[in-house]
């Protein structure tokens, strides 16, 4: 059964803690924090302090997805604030062993991330040290995109990687991810599954869980 990480971003930004505990009682396994700062992506979004707030109220796994450059600079507050996970991006820095480092030297799972565009076969040097990779399925910055199937080879092909020299490291997915495609990402290698207007746009958000849940 795989991991579903619903994204903030899709939520009710009037109701965040009881949108959040909705899809914690459906069943879900985290959520997924999207940090953006307006440079590395072409939108911001929500830092530390929403994400502080927030985890005084769930002991949801906090799946943070730093979209932002140097993430480096930040990686101390965002693991003081919450966060269980921190995934930057491989395009967001130069040294991502340091980064790596950080983030497991402040007691938290480390995810390294790549666009679209981005050549899967740079992950190979990362692959022993992380604890997650992520493939971005849409261009990272904005919520309700289309899935971009050129991520499923992508995949695939780290799912190889991962069963070869790492096989604790989740495999997750991220971008217009829906009921209508979640079989090819999972047949492909995905154990974690970020969706955001397919569970917070859904009309009735437990149903919506339950039913990606069953992949």
């Amino acid at each position: 059964m795989i991991k579903l990480s619903p994204s903030l971003l899709a939520a009710d930004f009037n109701c965040l803690g009881s949108e959040i505990q909705k899809i914690y009682d459906a069943g879900s396994d985290m959520i997924h924090l999207d940090v953006m700062d307006g440079i590395f992506v072409p939108n911001t979004s929500f830092g530390v302090p929403v994400i502080k707030s927030l985890r005084k109220n769930t002991s949801i796994v906090f799946d943070t997805h730093l979209m932002i450059t140097d993430p480096i600079r930040y990686i101390d507050s965002f693991s003081d604030c919450g966060s269980d996970i921190i995934t930057f991006h491989y395009e967001s820095c130069f040294d991502k062993h340091a980064v790596i480092n950080k983030i497991k030297n402040n007691g938290k799972k480390a995810g390294i991330s790549i666009k679209p565009g981005t050549d899967p076969r740079v992950l190979e040097e990362y692959a022993k040290e992380v604890d997650l990779v992520l493939i971005m399925s849409v261009e990272p910055g904005f919520g309700g995109q289309k899935f971009m199937p050129i991520a499923l080879e992508k995949l695939k092909f780290c799912r190889s990687l991962i069963d070869r020299v790492n096989p604790g490291v989740m495999l997750e997915v991220d971008g217009g991810i829906t009921l209508d495609n979640i079989q090819a990402v999972t047949e492909a290698g995905a154990d974690v599954i970020v969706a955001g207007s397919s569970v917070f746009g859904a009309k009735n958000v437990t149903e919506a869980v339950k039913s990606f849940k069953e992949y």
